[in-house]
């Protein structure tokens, strides 16, 4: 139930609190604690938080081991996740709430970083492998189904082979990709909408260009 003081605020916003149970699950990939705020594998961490400014939200309640919050997007009630599991542990927080909440799979929309990418440019996909992403793996095993919805953030190729891969994602975003990482962030929340209206190829047509 929702804190009466949350009600409020969103009453003097103009937001309207979502009604009935919860029926989507979006999920944000990142790790938690300050000195990992604005590093690439934080870039799930930024696209939920985006979302929730958009909605008139926020992500600050503990459960699940993540940090939740609850908004209306696209006309479903949707929960916006922060694991706080660190990242190869993620699945353990999604498989806590879509348990609760008898959420399937393919209504669980998962948001993470790509190292395949330059920063900003985006991959939407329906279901499949984990493609070498740890966060994705574990909520693959958790679940037991490869069969929910993720979008991919680019957030830079290594500068060269041999540059150390943890060193690189736990590395902070460069200023200068701050427009470009914005408007990604945006071009996210479109996507995520049209994924939550059932147009995927909406959504793969709006994000997947360079």
């Amino acid at each position: 139930m929702s804190n009466i003081f949350d009600l409020f605020k969103k009453i003097e916003s103009g937001t309207p609190a979502p009604t009935g149970p919860v029926t989507h699950i979006i999920v944000g990939l990142g790790n938690p604690g300050a000195q990992y705020e604005l590093t690439r594998h934080n870039a799930g961490f930024l696209a939920v938080d985006r979302m929730a400014e958009k909605l008139g939200t926020r992500i600050d309640r503990a459960r699940f081991r993540a940090l939740c919050g609850e908004a209306t997007f696209a006309g479903c009630h949707v929960l916006l996740m922060k694991p706080q599991t660190f990242m190869n542990l993620s699945g353990e927080a999604v498989r806590e709430a879509t348990a609760f909440y008898k959420i399937p799979p393919e209504n669980v929309i998962v948001i993470s970083d790509d190292v395949n990418f330059d920063v900003g440019r985006i991959r939407v996909r329906a279901k499949g492998s984990d493609g070498g992403h740890n966060g994705i793996k574990n909520i693959i095993y958790q679940l037991q189904s490869d069969q929910f919805p993720r979008v991919r953030l680019g957030v830079g190729v290594k500068p060269h082979p041999d540059y150390d891969l943890a060193d690189w994602v736990l590395s902070p975003f460069p200023k200068e990709a701050a427009d470009t990482l914005s408007a990604a962030l945006d071009r996210i929340y479109g996507g995520v909408e049209l994924i939550l209206k059932g147009d995927l190829p909406g959504a793969m047509q709006l994000c997947n260009g360079k």
